[in-house]
Parts: C-alpha cells; structure tokens; sequence
C-alpha cells in the first residue's frame, strides 16, 4: 500500500513584527507595525495594530494621528534583518525532515508522509515550541494531505486562539497503521473558512465566487470539476479536489528556478538628476546579478522602467526593452547597457521617483550556445565568469557589498529613507548594541 502524503505548512505569524520584537520584548502585546521602502506603508501588523483598524498597506501619512493616538510602535522594513532569521527558520527546519519545500521568506511546506509521528497535533506543538525556543519567532501549524488543506488548516489555527497554534486534518495513528484523512473535522472547518481565505481565490475573486452563491470554502469543495473550472480555470478544478483531499500540488523538493528577477525601488526624495538614476539603476543591476548567478543561470534580456510620481500632476512613465548580445550575469557588462538605454529617454526638467530593472530569458549558465557567425566570445564568458566568482567571494569573505561597481557610487540621493530602521543585529558588527558600565 502506497504512504499516503502529510503536509505541514509552518508559517510565521506577523513575521516583520515578530522578528522586531525578538530584539524589544518590551514590546510584546503592544501595536506594532512595518513600514515599507521610505516608510510609506504598512506591510507587517501585530495583532494588536490590526485590532486597531489598520489595514494592510495602511499609507502611514493617513494613519499618522492613529499611530500617535495609541502610541503605535513603527519600523522601516529591515529586510537584512529578517532575511536572516527566515534562514535560521529554515535550517531548524531542515533537522526535522530534509523534505521541505520553502514557498516564502516567511512559510514552508514540509513532507511528513515518512517521518514515525503518531499524534499529529503533538508534533505540530512541540515544532512550535522548538521553533519558539531556538529561534524566539512564533508559528502556527497547518497540517493536511494536500497543500490547500494545509494553508487552510494553518490559517485556522492562526485565527482560533483556542486551537494552540496548529491545527491537523489527519487523523492520529499507531506507528504501524496508515494515517488517514480526517473528512468530518476538516468538513466543519470548511463550513466557517470565507471563500476569500482559500488559498488560490483571495479578495479578488472572491466576489465574482460569491455573486455564484457561493459563500465558503465547504460550498467551493462541494462544486463540480466543470463548474469549478467554468468560473476558475483550470485551477478551479484542481481547487476542488485539494479541498477534497486529493493532492493536485506536489512538493517541490528542488525549489524552483527563477523565470525573471526584477529590483526596484522608490527613491528617497524625487530626482532630476542622471547621476542619481544611473547609480540607482547601477544598484539594482548589481543587485538582480547577484540573484541570478546564484541560481546558476544567465539573462539573455534586460528591461528598464523609470515613472514620476503618482501623486504629483503629470505622471509620466518610461519602459525600454533590449536583447543582451551575449547571455550573462555580469554587472560589468549589464550597467552600460542599461545606463546608455536610459540616456535615451532622460529629461533634467522630470522629476524622477521611481525606477527598476528586470533580468527576462534566462540559460544554464554551464551551458554557452556558440553561433556559425562567431557572435558568442567563449573567451570572454570565461573571464566573466571568473572575475565574478572572485567579486563574490570577496564579499561572502568580508561582508556583503565589500566591493562595489564604481557606477554604485556616482550618487547617494536616490536611496531610500529608513528613518526607522532598527539595527541589523545579526549582521552588522556595528550596529550591535553597546553596553556601558555605570560609573559610581
């Protein structure tokens, strides 16, 4: 008889927020939010922020007198900071089953069909706890034999204090039965789970679901395939047999290779300045670069965007496209191609508030096609090739942008404001916390 599959869905709950207060416990129980690039909007809240009324992505100039009113904790996003805890998430992790597929900075499926766990629920508390104690961020736990089950099950046990944090749809066993699917107890979780919080529908589709006269994910699990599909796609329909508990979604072991890596950002303050731009776009090239040669391929395309701001009269946006002559992952061979392209469309009289870059086309970058007419240079890919190895290993060795592209540098204005930022306490030396005797 075939192992049937167990999924357990670890998410971290309010993960920004969480990761701040791991380095303030005095503001545990208190509001909390994250703020987005120049402290714009809200894109982390603690639960008692949302208690409050504010919404996700909350402009922070409009909520301003709220924040004050009930002395609202603010933090400019510190992704460094948190892009380091989310590994050490996942290296626990990995120690319990080497299984594991990380779907966001923030959540992981893991495959639990061949670990001896005969409580389900009592795993799922005691990896909570592990995760608590080691790591000091705290998860809910969704366990389920399909990956929509699962995100359902977690998002309950996020929401129903009651639950302890983890919620399973598969019954516990003695180590040598099969488990089996829990149809009746995922039935009444089903019955009061609102179609926007099926995973796949959100608050998009969700009216054109409910204009149907379907209003939860039971009625959702309950439809036809073809029905399913006539209003969804052809994701409906697997929808529906996930809901069921017949796994449509495999875990994906090998974690998948990026189609395109894009960097962008809102600058600091609006610019008019080409030097600015191109130091900005020279960032971002290195940036999406850095990406790209750690997924082990190469961008045969490059596209490039610049806008004013949407707030001011007369948005005007700008959008260039070009083919790379040779695929690579070099800055040195990108930030020309890019800065002379912006050049085209340049004006000193616009006000520039926003820009990016996207590496398209991607190649194996163990994998160089030589053409008949001699276009490709073998010999120039190889020194590339090198002379990034080297620059990447300077940086891994002495710290993250040790070395830099001299075109980084031109000018600092266009990067944003994180006037809020706490410090990156696990990867700067300098900016841990200072201890001072107190003199007598």
């Amino acid at each position: 008889m075939k192992q049937p599959q167990i999924l357990a869905l670890i998410d971290c709950n309010n993960f920004f927020v969480s990761c701040e207060r791991l380095f303030r416990p005095d503001l545990e129980g208190k509001p909390v939010v994250v703020l987005s690039s120049n402290d714009g909007c809200a894109v982390s809240r603690s639960q008692e922020a949302k208690n409050l009324g504010i919404p996700m992505g909350a402009p922070a100039f409009k909520y301003r007198e709220l924040f004050e009113r009930h002395n609202v904790a603010r933090f400019s996003a510190n992704f460094e900071l948190y892009g380091n805890i989310s590994r050490r998430i996942t290296a626990l992790l990995t120690s319990v089953t080497p299984r594991i597929e990380i779907y966001s900075v923030d959540e992981s499926f893991l495959d639990l069909s061949q670990l001896p766990i005969t409580d389900y629920e009592a795993w799922g508390k005691e990896v909570r706890a592990l995760i608590l104690k080691w790591v000091g961020i705290p998860v809910s736990v969704g366990i389920a034999p399909t990956k929509t089950l699962a995100k359902l099950a977690n998002l309950r046990a996020k929401k129903d204090p009651s639950l302890g944090g983890v919620l399973s749809f598969v019954k516990s066993r003695e180590t040598s039965d099969f488990s089996h699917f829990d149809e009746q107890k995922t039935q009444v979780h089903l019955a009061i789970t609102p179609v926007a919080d099926i995973w796949g529908i959100g608050w998009r589709l969700a009216p054109k679901i409910r204009a149907q006269g379907i209003g939860t994910a039971l009625d959702v699990s309950r439809l036809r395939p073809q029905r399913a599909q006539q209003l969804m796609g052809i994701h409906g329909r697997q929808m529906v047999a996930e809901l069921q508990g017949v796994s449509c979604c495999p875990l994906d072991l090998e974690g998948k290779l990026p189609q395109s890596i894009a960097s962008t950002r809102t600058f600091g303050q609006d610019t008019s300045s080409s030097e600015a731009v191109e130091a900005a776009l020279a960032t971002f090239i290195t940036t999406a670069s850095f990406r790209l040669r750690r997924s082990g391929q190469l961008s045969s395309r490059v596209s490039l965007f610049a806008t004013t701001s949407r707030y001011k009269p007369g948005y005007r946006s700008w959008y260039q496209e070009l083919k790379i002559p040779q695929p690579t992952a070099d800055p040195g061979v990108l930030i020309p191609l890019i800065t002379n392209e912006f050049r085209k469309f340049y004006r000193p009289d616009i006000q520039y508030h926003r820009a990016g870059i996207t590496l398209h086309d991607f190649v194996p970058d163990t994998q160089i096609q030589t053409d008949l007419l001699g276009s490709i240079n073998t010999d120039h890919y190889d020194k590339s090739k090198s002379r990034m190895a080297a620059f990447d290993n300077i940086n891994n060795l002495y710290g993250r942008r040790t070395i830099r592209f001299a075109a980084e540098l031109a000018a600092a204005t266009w990067k944003p404001k994180y006037l809020l930022r706490s410090p990156r306490y696990v990867s700067r030396w300098d900016e841990l916390p200072s201890i001072h005797p107190i003199s007598k």
